[in-house]
């Protein structure tokens, strides 16, 4: 039997029995039960454990400073038969590096390890497509194939040598684990696949960092009728919660301590001066704007990774967040008029403008273009903690179920999705609001007789000043009242959209 060359960095992860180290879920077809270890035997001390651990991170540190390095990983790798090549050595410093000093201390060591095992096991289930614990030639052609590369049978049997220990021509959980242990594994597809998030959800604020593709995806061209899917269920799902949007904006514009307007009396007061069509107002021009700002963002979000030195499918959340919010920014500036216009048109009293066109029209003859863009500097500047921390809350959630539940599938299923979806846009929306408010207030100015043109700093303390820091909040009842029938709906559209275009998930 041939010697696998990853194994004297494997023993330190292992029981003294041998089998995977009793921290890590068992692996694909091992059984898992009682309070025995994985080898059926009396549980592994988690001090032993740290032990070996440790024992390999000191053979690691070669200049002994108690941190690993790049020098340190290719110097130490290549004493125990592991030979990486720099840009590798440079992945696994950065998927570990929490406090981004540009080292691994002992405890991100330790975290990077159970955490590319657990992407290792992921990737190991998405290529066993027979589900047997085994990964043969064939298995591997039609898993590159899948991914858009084409390879030969032979070309496969090589790649099965590299890591096949025990000369079957096969590869089962073990020799993988061994062979790929401290190798940076990519996103993995399937993670890429089930967990898109600004695709399907669409809470009237499209202000979140665009979802990573597949190369798959991108190959065969189903990006596209991804985010025609998300359009049109963004689409249905803003039309069906305009009614509440339209309150949201009428309460940050006209709510104060000596007009506490309520959510019946809101409703009540739009039903009366224009019946109940006019719930709608406002909402013609916020599904128009769909469109140009998902493909704006998509592009624009496409150029800046390629500009930041990324690979496509290797951005850390920092990196998407910076990519993202730029794509954002220059999305919004876009379309910004619409947001005005939107603004407007939800405002109007009946017979005030006959229509977008009419109010474009009126508001480029009475205020100039500059107009159009009014707010827009508070809602540049609202871009950063929302879109930042939606997109913190929904990894830490979605890594929070992948390393609890993930053993499988990737695949988190509709309730976790949702609820995901609910909390992160909920988490965002609450940071930013105070700069939403404001500029949907700059954006009315015109509309409200008589107001003064005021600056966005001048707003936020007059708001201050007359209503408290409650005056920051207006309307965010209806507007949180809004988010979960938006993010529901909107999944639903999404997936019959989907499946009407052809999309197929795995």
């Amino acid at each position: 039997a041939r010697r696998s060359l990853a194994s004297p960095v494997v023993s330190g992860m292992l029981c003294p029995c041998g089998s995977p180290r009793a921290a890590a879920t068992p692996g694909p077809g091992a059984e898992s039960g009682g309070n025995g270890g994985p080898c059926g035997r009396a549980p592994c001390e988690a001090s032993e454990q740290e032990r070996r651990l440790r024992a390999l991170f000191q053979k690691l540190d070669v200049n002994r400073d108690g941190a690993l390095c790049i020098h340190d990983l290719a110097v130490g790798l290549g004493r125990l038969g592991l030979h990486r090549t720099e840009p590798d050595l440079l992945k696994i410093v950065k998927a570990g590096d929490k406090d981004l000093d540009g080292q691994l201390d002992f405890e991100e060591f330790v975290h990077y390890l159970q955490d590319h095992e657990k992407k290792l096991r992921l990737v190991f289930k998405s290529l066993d497509k027979k589900n047997d614990g085994r990964i043969d030639a064939q298995e591997i052609v039609q898993s590159l194939r899948d991914l858009g590369v084409k390879i030969s049978e032979q070309q496969a049997e090589k790649i099965l040598k590299s890591m096949d220990k025990n000369g079957t021509m096969t590869i089962d959980w073990n020799e993988w684990r061994d062979y790929h242990l401290l190798h940076p594994v990519e996103n993995i597809p399937e993670i890429i696949l089930y967990w898109k998030h600004s695709t399907i959800f669409d809470v009237g604020e499209n202000l979140t960092v665009p979802d990573e593709f597949t190369v798959e995806e991108r190959q065969t061209g189903m990006w596209w009728r991804h985010l025609v899917a998300g359009g049109g269920a963004g689409a249905v799902s803003r039309t069906c919660t305009a009614p509440l949007d339209r309150l949201k904006v009428l309460m940050q514009v006209h709510a104060s301590r000596s007009n506490n307007m309520c959510i019946v009396g809101g409703f009540t007061q739009m039903i009366r001066e224009g019946g109940p069509r006019s719930l709608w107002r406002g909402n013609g021009i916020n599904v128009l704007k769909i469109a140009p700002e998902s493909a704006i963002k998509f592009m624009a979000y496409e150029q800046i990774k390629r500009f930041i030195g990324s690979d496509q499918e290797m951005l850390r959340i920092h990196e998407r967040l910076l990519a993202g919010s730029l794509a954002g920014a220059i999305a919004q500036s876009s379309i910004y008029p619409m947001e005005v216009l939107k603004t407007r048109m939800a405002l109007r009293k009946t017979g005030q403008y006959s229509g977008m066109l009419d109010c474009a029209k009126n508001i480029l003859s009475k205020e100039g273009m500059a107009a159009f863009y009014k707010g827009y500097i508070p809602n540049m500047l609202g871009i950063i903690p929302y879109a930042g921390i939606d997109l913190a809350v929904y990894e830490t959630l979605k890594n929070a179920w992948l390393q609890r539940y993930a053993v499988n599938s990737a695949d988190p299923g509709v309730f976790v999705l949702l609820a995901c979806g609910t909390i992160s846009s909920t988490c965002g929306q609450l940071a930013s609001y105070p700069l939403a408010l404001v500029r949907t207030r700059m954006q009315a100015q015109a509309s409200v007789e008589g107001a003064p043109e005021v600056t966005m700093r001048g707003l936020f303390k007059h708001i201050l000043k007359t209503e408290g820091a409650f005056g920051l909040y207006r309307g965010l009842a209806p507007n949180f009242m809004k988010v979960i029938p938006a993010v529901s709906i909107s999944y639903v559209v999404y997936e019959n959209l989907k499946m009407t275009l052809g999309v197929q998930s795995r």
